[in-house]
Formats: C-alpha cells, structure tokens, sequence
C-alpha cells in the first residue's frame, strides 16, 4: 500500500496538487475511519487543495502590495471621524466603487487616519481577490525616474501595472518638476486604459 501511496502522491505532485500531495496518508485514514465514499474523499481532497492555494494567494498578494502596516477598516474608529459614516465605511468595504472604475481621493490633514483607511481599503480588496499595490509618493516618483535603468524599478513598474487597485499615499506631499509631473500624467493614463 505504501508504494502504491507513494504513486499517488507523486501523481498528485506531477499534476501540481502539492498540498494534496502531502496530505494524501492522512486523507486516507480518515477516509478509512470515516468510511468515505470516492466522492466524499475526492471532494475533501480538491476542498483541501483549493483553500491552501487561495491561502497562498493571499499571502502572496500581501506581500506584493507592500503595506507600511496592516490595519484592517473594522480597526478604524468612526466616532472619532464625523465626515465618514458608516454606510460609507460599508460601501467603501463591498468594493463596487473599484469595479466600476472609480477613484477615491482621502484629504485631510495630518493624523486623521487617511493612511489607515487606504491600507484597510487595500486589505479588503486582497481578501476579496484583487492584486493591490501600495506605495508613498516619493517612493513611486524614484520607480518612474529610474525604470528605465534598474530591473528592480522594472519589476515594480510592472506590479504597478498589473495591479486592480493602487494606493498612492502622500501624493500631495512632495513637489514635482515636469518631468516627474510627465511620468506621474502617463502611468496615470496607462492605469486608466
């Protein structure tokens, strides 16, 4: 049974269904203690494979989108702010806006949770599937001057342009020049095509 184990998990690897591949002798007893049918076991097995590569995916998809922290929009305290509601913090958290295109601009002054809103934005939009990148202004204006040069600013570009929804913190907090201001204008109106 063991080699005939063994078989199987190296089919499981070879047709990439690694978590379930290792997992197999363990679905198997249960299978066997449980008295499972074939599709009971087959069920438990592609459930099993399905949620450990979404999981994965998420984490993947946090690792790229380069939060400065993670506060979640559940965390942001709405008493202390008046001018968002809470069928807003609902809206703001179902997603529609980022299907239908639309942006959201948070203005404020310095300490009122306009970065904490964004990355709980972005947070909800990773657990509902979408890739998110976030970046400072600063940092942004570095990637755009030098991908030209380094593959490092390339690669980020990229992710950049691949992304559902990007967050640009700060974006007012530093003065451009032309140039900047030119390359900011056609990432802009690449990400809107």
């Amino acid at each position: 049974m063991s080699n005939g184990l063994e078989d199987l998990q190296q089919a499981f690897k070879q047709l990439r269904l690694s978590e379930v591949s290792l997992e197999l002798p363990a679905f198997m007893r249960e299978a066997e203690q449980k008295s499972w049918t074939y599709y009971e076991l087959l069920n438990h097995l592609l459930k099993y494979e399905l949620t450990k590569r979404e999981e994965k995916n998420k984490a993947r998809r946090l690792k790229w989108a380069k939060f400065p922290y993670q506060k979640t929009l559940e965390d942001y305290d709405l008493s202390e702010q008046t001018s968002l509601s809470e069928r807003q913090m609902r809206q703001l958290m179902e997603m529609n806006w980022l299907e239908q295109q639309y942006n959201l601009i948070l203005l404020g002054p310095p300490g009122v949770g306009k970065t904490h809103l964004a990355v709980g934005v972005g947070l909800e939009a990773i657990e509902q599937g979408y890739q998110v990148m976030f970046l400072p202004m600063g940092e942004l204006t570095t990637i755009l001057k030098t991908s030209d040069y380094t593959r490092k600013s390339q690669i980020a570009l990229n992710r950049i342009k691949k992304s559902d929804l990007v967050i640009i913190d700060d974006l007012m907090y530093m003065a451009m020049d032309p140039m900047e201001a030119n390359q900011f204008f056609q990432l802009v109106d690449y990400l809107y095509e």
